[in-house]
């Protein structure tokens, strides 16, 4: 028997709704679905945000059903 350290492969990418910080030195971002806020601040630099879309792998955020 084998064991593995490695989580579950991811599944496949999605339009992903993200927040980014606006800031050109600063690469912080969130998933829209694993925010807390309507309107978040960055949560590396503290700077003000905005909505993008990106192709990452799709995840289920269980607290927010």
């Amino acid at each position: 028997m084998a064991f593995s350290r490695k989580g579950p492969e991811p599944g496949p990418d999605v339009e992903t709704n993200v927040w980014t910080c606006k800031k050109e030195d600063c690469n912080g971002w969130i998933r829209e679905n694993f925010s807390f806020d309507k309107e978040p601040d960055c949560p590396f630099c503290k700077g003000e945000m905005e909505k993008e879309v990106r192709m990452l792998p799709e995840l289920e955020n269980e607290v927010r059903r």
